[in-house]
């Protein structure tokens, strides 16, 4: 039952500052909504979210036995990583490892996320290559796919080519619903992003997380894949990084997994529940906020899982004296505690 829009509010001392609304919907494999708010229906753009999804064609290409891959390798696949020092040597081993090097990418290069090992390159006269741009892990796996394949590893992220054309039909599968070519954009990484529903999005999850709804062998790809993130959370993000922090705490029990303008989705295996998150001015802080506290609302807690997922239901805002000065949290609407 809908129940308005998201909304995430930002304080500071006695005041709400700002105000991010938004979109989510919680839904079962068969595509039952446990829980909406605002337009599910509404196309989105799942953007970096739907990562895991993409790497389902990595997986079943046969490729991680082919070249004697591992978890760290699969979880890369997944990655919106930081671009800190051992994301980018295990991309650019990964890449050796299988005779491909960095000029092989078509992610394009960008800086890496953390100042610190911004910095680093700095001190070493050093600039940020495509192992460094939060795709690389994700490409290497769609080159490997694609040798997997023997198919061109040169025009990989083309839409009409074999990898990109096995990652639509694993969405088209995994949400239960065709994917028109009219959908379809060019994401910051040059491979092709198909728009969907909002709840169709959190139904690809669903079924992610459960396994349920699939074939064998697409079910098993999907546990290969959360569980290595589950084993390796740090290189799924990185250092500090919601994704990474959730995690590493819940193991095999949430997968979670950030994407660029406000898109947040996440999966409760055990519950069967498949969560999906966009907020309307694309804001990150927002989606993190509400994509916590609806698994703070559904997800049975244990020991210390309440106090650590409060942090992030209602995390502190300090000044740059790292006084408390205010927080962001959830409304009522959200029925997070």
């Amino acid at each position: 039952m809908s129940k308005g829009v998201v909304a995430i509010e930002v304080t500071r001392g006695p005041l709400v500052e700002s105000r991010h609304e938004g979109i989510a919907a919680v839904v079962k494999p068969d595509g039952t909504v446990v829980a909406s708010w605002g337009d599910i229906d509404a196309p989105i753009l799942p953007r970096s979210a739907n990562k895991p999804i993409q790497a389902m064609a990595f997986v079943e290409s046969g490729a991680i036995e082919r070249f004697g891959l591992g978890n760290e390798h699969i979880a890369l696949s997944c990655a919106s990583h930081s671009g800190e020092k051992r994301h980018v040597e295990t991309v650019r081993a990964w890449l050796s490892k299988v005779g491909l090097g960095e000029d092989d990418l078509e992610c394009g290069t960008h800086a890496p996320r953390l100042q610190g090992t911004i910095e680093e390159l700095v001190r070493e006269g050093k600039t940020a290559t495509a192992a460094f741009n939060n795709c690389s892990g994700k490409h290497a796996g769609f080159l490997c796919a694609a040798c997997a394949m023997s198919a061109d590893a040169r025009s990989y992220a083309e839409a009409d080519h074999p990898v990109q054309r096995a990652v639509k039909a694993a969405l088209e599968d995994l949400t239960g619903a065709a994917i028109p070519d009219e959908r379809r954009a060019i994401d910051g990484c040059a491979v092709p992003t198909w728009a969907l529903p909002l709840a169709g999005l959190a139904r690809a999850f669903a079924r992610f997380g459960a396994g349920r709804g699939l074939a064998a062998g697409r079910a098993a790809a999907a546990e290969r894949l959360r569980r290595a993130c589950a084993a390796k959370p740090w290189f799924v993000a990185g250092s500090g990084r919601f994704c990474t922090d959730l995690m590493a705490h819940f193991g095999e029990r949430v997968f979670v997994k950030t994407g660029a303008e406000g898109v947040f989705c996440g999966a409760l295996p055990e519950q069967g529940f498949g969560i999906a998150v966009k907020c309307d001015d694309g804001q990150g802080r927002a989606a993190e906020v509400a994509i916590a506290a609806v698994i703070a609302r559904l997800l049975p807690l244990r020991d210390r899982d309440a106090d650590f997922l409060a942090r992030f239901v209602r995390p502190q805002l300090r000044n740059w004296n790292g006084t408390v000065v205010g927080g962001i949290r959830p409304t009522e609407l959200l029925g997070a505690p």
